[in-house]
């Protein structure tokens, strides 16, 4: 009389935040569904182990955590981006420029 193994609902809701926040990782506007997903994951996780196998998406589960980990990643090297672009920006040589032949 055990209970028939049933999907979790919130295993793709986590591979589809993971998924959103792939896509606008490089955005910047990634990092929030992205951290939605992680802690999502881990709540689901764990009622997935406390259900004693009888809640199936432990691979969406897998697969949304590395995409939100690469959207993560992507916006952080997005900034890091901007930051040294915006630094190299305000390192260039602005003197003052004097017509050829001006000694």
């Amino acid at each position: 009389m055990d209970p028939e193994p049933v999907p979790m609902t919130k295993a793709r809701a986590v591979f589809a935040l993971g998924l959103v926040g792939l896509l606008t990782g490089p955005l910047v506007g990634g990092v929030i569904p992205a951290t939605l997903a992680l802690l999502l994951a881990r709540q689901s996780a764990r009622q997935a182990y406390a259900a004693g196998g009888y809640l199936t998406g432990s691979a969406w589960i897998r697969w949304g955590r590395q995409l939100a980990w690469t959207g993560l990643v992507l916006a952080a090297t997005a900034l890091v981006v901007a930051l040294i672009a915006g630094l190299l920006h305000l390192a260039a040589p602005g003197g003052q420029d004097f017509a050829p032949g001006t000694d």
